[in-house]
């Protein structure tokens, strides 16, 4: 497998999965800017939607959307555990905190690297950011990890957005739960592998 990724974007959720399953896989850097990856092959001809994090599978299909990988991959390797099993009542939570991840954390950081974005944009964005890290705060002051006591592929998606909000100035020390997960996680050795690797790369 390869995995198409840049740094400090969201493909650092997969790629966290890739090596908690200790899967075999090939590193290809990204230039988000030119579309080229890190030996010179026109990165839109691998994936038309010109972002990462994108799966190349043995077989040549590619597999796009994060959210999508990371359960595929999880899927892999099921005694793993980074998952819930396909069908059961806890996949559909599952995917129901991906959902949320995506659409209100994810979505509501990644506007605020547009730096022509209005100041007044951007606080609005910001207030409604604190809402949707309230509830997650109130989750993870009962509960280790987003769906319990177990590491599982949405906490390897929340981790990777919520690096962005050192960049916006959203302190996270304000939601002592989340801080704490967020260093929990960041102390992970295959988190820590992932970084260094991404860094080199």
């Amino acid at each position: 497998m390869k995995l198409y990724f840049a740094p400090e974007t969201c493909s650092l959720s997969p790629h966290i999965v890739l090596r908690e399953l200790e899967l075999p896989f090939e590193l290809v850097r990204v230039d988000n800017k030119t579309k080229k990856t890190a030996d010179g092959r026109d990165f839109l001809a691998i994936n038309p939607k010109g972002y990462v994090a994108a799966l190349e599978l043995a077989g040549g299909q590619v597999l796009t959307e994060g959210p999508a990988i990371v359960q595929y991959l999880a899927d892999l390797k099921p005694q793993a555990e980074l998952a819930p099993p396909p069908g059961s009542w806890e996949r559909v939570r599952l995917q129901e905190m991906l959902n949320f991840i995506g659409s209100e954390i994810h979505a509501g950081l990644a506007p605020l690297f547009n730096a022509a974005l209005p100041e007044q944009v951007k606080t609005i964005l910001k207030e409604k950011l604190v809402r949707r890290l309230g509830l997650l705060e109130t989750t993870l002051a009962q509960q280790d990890y987003l769906l319990g006591p177990q590491f599982g592929v949405a906490d390897a998606y929340l981790f990777t957005v919520l690096r962005w909000t050192a960049l916006f100035a959203i302190d996270l020390v304000q939601w002592p739960a989340i801080a704490a997960y967020m260093k929990d996680i960041g102390a992970r050795a295959t988190v820590k592998a992932a970084l260094a690797a991404e860094a080199l790369a």
